[in-house]
């Protein structure tokens, strides 16, 4: 099966003179830059510019008010609150976030993170039977819930109260809960719909100190782990999750958590200049990691962890799960690529074997869909079920496609662009039919290749250093924020060589006028193609190695010049 893989360069229009007025006093660069993220007056550009923490009031959540009274009467009779997470980072540091902050305030708190492996993902009865065998009378849950209508009935059954916050798709109603606290909701009026999981209980946290005025905490010292929950998420950096991640990288920066600290020493990083990237390529995998191997238990002990000797041994710990998780990551993706790619039709991908990690399955996912620009399923066939992680592209809606099958599934849910679902292993021919057929009707008719949104075409030569300080008033940059990205065309090579485990990726000298170093991260490819000039779609960065520091080019897409 051949996939066109081949990259669409959007550039984005000039902006109009009349916005380039209105932005005032901006540099040009920055005031095109401005305006490619929708940014067309003053008041809105220093509002991105400057904007750090909340931006809007947490009662202005659905359900924040119910849930801050529910959480206040227990704090008040001293009843046991549980926190129920999921496994993932941004469940984890929601986990602890919750956990932290009720202890401040004189809780009685536990907390529970499913075993992927043992229980899956979301809310089970058996897990709220133990928890009230523990005599829990309040369950406050924290990325996941919202699809879990009979687990709620449940607990609401055998005496305890559950406040659900969730920020992923909700379906139909929670009969039974305490309050429901999304803003994906129908009624939620919250003016930012695109929160994470931990910045959902960030708000609600906010919210409940609010109330108590005179308790002395400042919401503001886990800004921290709001910023690597959102990032490792890969929720969209705009708005109100770029304002917090702004603040709580400088948080992050201030080296204040112990077990922030010891991540980034284990991922060599410099904690005082840690960026939006290193957290989502660094930090975020590493979290990942335990949850995906084995529990995420390790991972919510760093998090927890107050003490820098026992902060480092679990730093260490998980660091080594993240190289195992790597290795094996690998070669899921290359035995699933092989299967997926083994099928008739192109529109969408499925692989799924007994030999598959159900840990790993979503990376494998994502590899596959990063690669050949489809909407991937894989799966780990268990003795009954088939339990699945799924990942898209902005064509197709994931959980939408999904929603349409739920007859055959036992549960779903996610994302628009990442899913998951169990489904009995008899049923599976089926739904692969009914997916590719939604498929086959939302992209038959479409050009499907990934596309490049590029930020202006400029001259190599007209990019000086002092672009990079007008470059980092974007950060932090992320999806929905992406990192200004230029266009180059007829730029000369003057020197390529591979680097790297396999000649993976390639180095470039390249010129026009002035010359630049330039480096393509799995290009290595590419070296005995490239014709002498070419057009560059690349980030301009300051590459910081071994001390020393120089500009170079991240190159993003290579063209032959015509």
């Amino acid at each position: 099966m051949l996939i066109n893989t081949s990259k669409h360069w959007d550039i984005a229009p000039q902006i109009p003179a009349e916005t380039a007025t209105a932005l005032g006093d901006h540099s040009p660069i920055l005031k095109q830059l401005l305006f490619n993220r929708g940014i067309l007056n003053l008041e809105s550009a220093d509002t991105y510019l400057q904007a750090s923490g909340s931006l809007h009031s947490p009662f202005k959540l659905e359900g924040v008010q119910q849930a801050v009274h529910r959480i206040n009467e227990a704090l008040e009779n001293q009843q046991k609150i549980a926190i129920y997470g999921d496994y993932d980072a941004d469940g984890v540091t929601a986990t602890a976030l919750m956990v932290q902050v009720l202890r401040k305030l004189g809780g009685d708190v536990i907390y529970h993170i499913p075993n992927r492996f043992e229980e899956g993902y979301g809310l089970t009865n058996k897990a709220l039977q133990n928890l009230g065998d523990e005599g829990t009378k309040l369950v406050i849950t924290v990325d996941c819930g919202i699809r879990s209508p009979v687990e709620v009935l449940y607990a609401s059954s055998v005496g305890m109260d559950i406040i659900i916050t969730d920020h992923h798709e909700p379906r139909g109603e929670l009969f039974g809960a305490k309050a429901v606290v999304c803003p994906k909701q129908a009624a939620d009026k919250y003016p930012y719909k695109n929160l994470s999981g931990v910045g959902l209980a960030y708000k609600l946290c906010e919210g409940l100190l609010k109330s108590r005025p005179d308790n002395g905490i400042d919401p503001h010292d886990w800004l921290d782990l709001v910023a690597v929950g959102t990032i490792a998420d890969v929720v969209p950096l705009d708005g109100e999750n770029r304002a917090l991640v702004r603040a709580g990288l400088e948080k992050m920066r201030a080296g204040t958590r112990a077990s922030l600290r010891a991540l980034t020493g284990v991922a060599r990083l410099d904690f005082t200049r840690i960026t939006a990237r290193d957290v989502a390529f660094m930090i975020g995998p590493r979290l990942n990691a335990a949850g995906r191997l084995d529990s995420a238990a390790m991972a919510y002990d760093l998090l927890m962890s107050e003490d820098p000797g026992k902060a480092a041994m679990l730093a260490q710990q998980l660091d080594d799960q993240n190289v195992r998780r790597q290795a094996e990551t690998r070669k899921i993706q290359e035995e699933a690529e092989s299967s997926a790619l083994a099928g008739k039709k192109a529109d969408l991908l499925f692989a799924a074997s007994p030999d598959f990690s159900i840990g790993l399955v979503g990376l494998a996912a994502a590899r596959l869909a990063e690669k050949f620009y489809r909407p991937s399923i894989v799966g780990c066939r268990e003795e009954e079920f088939t339990r699945a992680s799924c990942r898209s592209i902005p064509e197709f809606h994931m959980t939408r496609a999904l929603d349409e099958c739920s007859d055959l599934l036992v549960r779903h849910g996610g994302h628009a662009m990442a899913a998951g679902f169990t489904i009995a292993n008899g049923k599976v021919p089926d739904l692969v039919e009914r997916l590719q057929d939604i498929s086959a009707r939302e992209l038959g008719e479409r050009d499907l290749r990934p596309t490049i949104q590029a930020d202006v075409e400029v001259p190599l030569q007209d990019l000086r250093p002092d672009v990079l300080n007008e470059l980092a008033k974007l950060e932090p940059t992320g999806m929905g924020n992406t990192q200004a990205q230029f266009v180059s065309r007829g730029v000369q090579i003057i020197r390529k060589n591979t680097m790297g485990a396999d000649s993976k990726h390639l180095r470039l000298k390249v010129k026009d006028v002035v010359t630049h170093d330039a480096v393509a991260f799995s290009m290595g490819h590419l070296a005995d193609l490239l014709p002498s000039r070419v057009d560059l779609v690349y980030t301009y960065e300051l590459n910081r190695f071994r001390g020393r520091e120089s500009i170079q080019l991240n190159v993003r897409d290579i063209q032959p010049s015509d």
